[in-house]
């Protein structure tokens, strides 16, 4: 092996003296390696090498070898997998998550980037448009350009995707969509006991029918919440009523007809709780165009805090996630997966903060946890 490579560098320093002579070029600064240098210097051919490097079909595996001895021996680094065949990794994580659902996305991607940069890692993104098929085939692309681990904010409805991964040992990390699975690490906002304080505060205020305004069915966030409402609602001495339950499919619009439903009631509630920022746009919308003053009219409280909450007239009573923190915890949670692939998974539950502002009907106060 070791001759093959003298003669072929030397008969490639031959041809790169020459060449320049002839066409009146200067002299490359550097030539690298290519895949017929590796395919000849292995005995096989080029397609054998594209195979091995891409990993496009199967190979024998004395001839992968042969192809990753000649990888190593000329430091053919032709693009990040190639390099990931020698060095065992690209240094680079998938994210895989809905941008439209996730309003947070760009604070959250912003941690995700420090924290990954901060370990030498890049971060390639892939939008799952929040169905089980997209999900599926961005995280088969995202796993073709052979990160190290994944990140995903799980689609709804379908968890086939995630047990795939960990039936693969694909370093994994779920976020914010947290599952029961005790076989994969996760990181994500506590839910039911936050949405239990934010509806026992509205009962606090003498309201007695409270309303609910819930995420799209199949997501563990939405089952969380609406089961955070019924806790906060038994611990203020109210009753369920699967009436005050209105269905906003975590959209603009499903927020803005779930409230339309539930103002429609023979007694409507005389305050609400709405699942996410999302859906709040729409009851925003909608309590305008009702002529209707949030907080005076139409008290509300909702789960997630944005940018522009404080800023609307009246500003929002909200529960804000931690979301850099998410971010930080889901790199170091999947850096340790993939440095430990046998430790055991790990769930973590972050607490957020209740920014207690004036849509719920209070006066102005200052936010506290």
């Amino acid at each position: 092996m070791d001759g093959k490579v003298d003669r072929l560098l030397r008969g490639r320093k031959r041809l790169r003296k020459r060449l320049p002579e002839r066409i009146g070029m200067p002299q490359p600064r550097s030539s690298r390696p290519t895949q017929r240098d590796i395919a000849e210097l292995a005995g096989v051919s080029i397609t054998t090498v594209s195979h091995v490097v891409n990993g496009t079909r199967a190979v024998a595996e004395d001839t992968k070898a042969a192809v990753l001895r000649a990888i190593e021996t000329t430091g053919y680094t032709g693009d990040a997998i190639a390099r990931s065949l020698v060095t065992g990794g690209t240094r680079s994580i998938g994210m895989a998550i809905s941008l439209v659902a996730n309003p947070y996305f760009a604070t959250l991607m912003q941690a995700i980037e420090r924290e990954a940069s901060t370990h030498g890692y890049t971060v390639l993104l892939a939008d799952t448009h929040d169905t089980a098929d997209t999900e599926r085939d961005t995280v088969r692309a995202l796993r073709s350009r052979r990160v190290d681990g994944l990140l995903i904010t799980p689609a709804p409805g379908d968890g086939s995707v995630i047990g795939e991964l960990v039936s693969l040992d694909v370093p994994t990390v779920l976020i914010d969509r947290l599952t029961t699975r005790g076989d994969v690490d996760q990181v994500g906002t506590e839910n039911i006991q936050a949405t239990s304080a934010l509806t026992a505060h509205l009962a606090t205020l003498g309201h007695w029918r409270i309303g609910m305004i819930s995420g799209a069915p199949g997501l563990s966030t939405s089952e969380e919440r609406v089961l955070g409402y019924r806790l906060g609602l038994g611990r203020s001495g109210l009753t369920w009523s699967a009436d005050l339950v209105a269905c906003g499919n975590s959209s603009h619009e499903g927020g803005a007809l779930a409230v339309s439903q539930l103002l429609a009631l023979p007694e409507p509630p005389t305050a609400l709780v709405v699942g996410n920022d999302s859906m709040m746009v729409g009851v925003l919308h909608e309590a305008r165009r009702r002529g209707l003053k949030i907080g005076q009219d139409l008290p509300v409280v909702v789960y997630d805090d944005v940018e522009w909450a404080d800023l609307v007239d009246p500003p929002l009573t909200t529960m804000a996630q931690p979301i850099e923190e998410i971010g930080r915890q889901a790199v170091r949670l999947l850096l340790a997966r993939i440095n430990d692939p046998s430790r055991k998974a790990e769930t973590v539950r972050l607490p957020p903060t209740l920014r207690h502002r004036e849509s719920c009907g209070c006066p102005a106060v200052h936010s506290h946890q």
